[in-house]
């Protein structure tokens, strides 16, 4: 038999905790910040609020650039990606604010992300 009440829903069922805090409380709680709005032009990407990154667009670091060995076939799934061979050499490096999981592949005059997990990095 029970008696109709729980002990967790205490707090939800009082008439004090229905009542929202007084207006004059909520003024002097500090500012939310706003988000930012970033204008765009219908038609043309925004590449910086989508956060893509096309690789055809971007320069090699000065320094930091390694050779890769490939260890396993890769389908590139898009136009931003680099098709692997396996056993292939690529040059890699990577861009600020990219996933850590890519890296840029360049073979001869292509260039695409390729996943950090079918390269063996070499020194």
């Amino acid at each position: 038999r029970f008696s109709g009440t729980f002990v967790g829903n205490a707090e939800s069922t009082s008439p004090a905790a229905a009542t929202s805090p007084p207006a004059v409380a909520a003024a002097s709680l500090p500012a939310v910040p706003t988000i930012p709005v970033v204008p765009t032009i219908v038609g043309v990407p925004n590449t910086v609020a989508e956060g893509v990154l096309n690789p055809n667009e971007v320069k090699p670091p000065a320094s930091g650039t390694r050779r890769a060995r490939v260890l396993y076939d890769y389908e590139a799934a898009d136009s931003t990606e680099l098709a692997l061979l396996a056993d292939e050499m690529i040059t890699v490096y990577s861009l600020p604010g990219m996933d850590p999981d890519w890296l840029i592949g360049e073979r001869g005059n292509q260039k695409g992300k390729v996943p950090v997990t079918y390269l063996e990095l070499l020194s």
